[in-house]
């Protein structure tokens, strides 16, 4: 491995450069520092994940302002009384100013339309969507509380304002009306639908003028981009210049483009060869048994999206198939209970033990089972172990904006060993093509793609896992904060609004 292109460092003087004058802020509903409780005491920590991981370092640099909703227990004592705290903890340079919800606009904005609503509208998965007006009216009402702090903090002066994902939809047009100046970018995580599946929402058209408020607006992959435009041409008639990738709505322009999200490769290549996450290998290879196994791995949270009921049934068929490995092959699933005040979610937890009681039921013998379940919340450095152990990982989503679990697990292997079985439903298939890419519907391919992973030749998964690291390395997370925040300062200065200076 060489260096890679785009680091922690080089993404700070790149945004130090293009950020000019400006105040950065980024808003989003989760926090990257949660203040928690702990015996009467305030114990901070960060939420892993790609969002903290690139635009942390960013703020950092930057001394700007992260504004997201206060869920932790302790956060309340942590601000003052513009809701402010200093962050990080143990070297503060930008603020954190948190945003409070009564517990009915959590339901309503959070749970009801962002998760019963927008979540499933926008995975093929198969789950109907739930649109109730009341849930609607919180969106827009918990969009406003946000436009209003953000708009306290900008206090009048140039700002380049960040907006991350499904729950804040309306934030850039209501920020937009307030203060044309503002130079406005957007994320959004998860896919966008084909317009067929995207106007069954009611409310379609002020999502996409909430949206179409953002000089730049980024999703993982081309296709979510042009079901978004072909959104906004046939619902809302906004004017498409494919060749662009522009779309003009109230005569002004947002730049509507593809930018792959990754993971910190150096990081998570590092943490993958430390002593702890070697000492965590031993304990879980004894804990479970898992000396002279083949061991395959899958990582989720608990959802719906992820095709947990088709991998655990894929395997059963792989041991139907291939009866040779009983007792020499053990997939763990690891994972923890998202949303579980949601019917779907209860329904899905429903049905994965369904699947688990059958397929370990038919399969098990004395000393071994075929999969080991752990719903529980594992600490890094266990899931690190995973990583490690598994000579094959599974990611069979039935839909993914990225899925940055097949990253993950390709950083993780400095060893330049293992296998990833990747879903073609996953935004990482367009680039992981060394993976075994496999429709988690095709039960019968699934199975033999499994027993493809488990008898791969050592060269042939080295070969595969070395270009599949060259990837994750090259694009890592650190570039995709790079390509976004350039397009983002540098589209709004080509458009038609001139960008105020002091």
């Amino acid at each position: 491995m060489g260096e890679p292109t785009w680091t922690r460092e080089k993404l700070q003087r790149l945004v130090h450069r293009e950020i000019g004058d400006y105040q950065l802020i980024v808003v989003s509903n989760r926090q990257p520092y949660v203040h928690e409780l702990v015996e009467g005491r305030i114990s901070i920590n960060s939420p892993a994940g790609g969002l903290t991981t690139a635009i942390d370092p960013l703020m950092q640099e930057c001394g700007g302002t992260w504004v997201a909703y206060g869920g932790g227990e302790g956060d309340y004592y942590a601000v003052d009384e513009k809701n402010r705290v200093q962050v990080p903890p143990d070297d503060p340079s930008y603020t954190l100013r948190l945003v409070w919800l009564t517990e009915q606009e959590q339901k309503g904005y959070y749970a009801g339309f962002s998760n019963e609503g927008l979540w499933p509208l926008c995975h093929n998965a198969f789950i109907e969507p739930t649109f109730q007006a009341a849930d609607w009216e919180t969106y827009k009402t918990v969009n406003n509380v946000f436009a209003r702090q953000v708009l306290d903090e900008i206090d009048g002066r140039p700002a380049a304002v960040f907006t991350q994902d499904y729950h804040l939809a309306l934030l850039p047009r209501l920020l937009r009306e307030a203060d044309p100046d503002i130079i406005t970018g957007q994320f959004w995580h998860i896919p966008w639908p084909t317009y067929e599946i995207f106007r069954i929402c009611p409310w379609g058209d002020q999502l996409l003028d909430g949206l179409l408020g953002n000089d730049l607006l980024g999703f993982h992959i081309g296709d979510h981009c042009d079901n978004f435009m072909e959104a906004a041409s046939r619902v809302i008639g906004s004017q498409v210049h494919d060749e662009y990738n522009l779309v003009y709505q109230k005569e002004e322009p947002t730049i509507v483009r593809p930018f792959p999200i990754s993971v910190d490769f150096e990081a998570i290549n590092e943490e993958s060869q430390s002593p702890e996450v070697t000492l965590e290998i031993e304990r879980v290879m004894d804990e479970f048994d898992l000396g002279g196994k083949v061991v395959g791995l899958g990582i989720d949270r608990i959802d719906y999206t992820k095709g947990i009921p088709h991998r655990i049934r894929s395997i059963g068929r792989f041991f139907e198939k291939n009866p040779e490995y009983t007792g020499k092959v053990v997939f763990v699933q690891a994972g923890v209970m998202s949303r579980a005040n949601i019917h779907a979610y209860q329904q899905l937890s429903a049905q994965i033990d369904h699947e688990l009681e059958d397929v370990n039921g038919r399969f098990s013998t004395d000393n071994w089972q075929p999969i080991i379940y752990l719903p529980d919340d594992l600490p890094a450095v266990t899931l690190a172990a995973l990583r490690r152990i598994a000579r094959f990982c599974v990611v069979s989503s039935l839909h993914d904006g990225m899925n940055l679990v097949a990253k993950e697990y390709v950083a993780s292997r400095f060893d330049e060993d293992g296998v990833l079985i990747l879903s073609p439903f996953t935004g990482s298939a367009h680039e992981l093509t060394d993976s075994l890419i496999v429709n988690p519907y095709a039960t019968e391919e699934f199975a033999d793609a499994i027993l493809d992973a488990v008898e791969m030749p050592a060269e042939e998964r080295r070969e595969r896992m070395v270009r599949m690291r060259d990837v994750v390395e090259e694009n890592n997370i650190y570039m995709w904060a790079a390509r976004l925040f350039v397009d983002m300062m540098q589209g709004a200065r080509r458009s038609r609004r001139p960008i105020r200076s002091l």
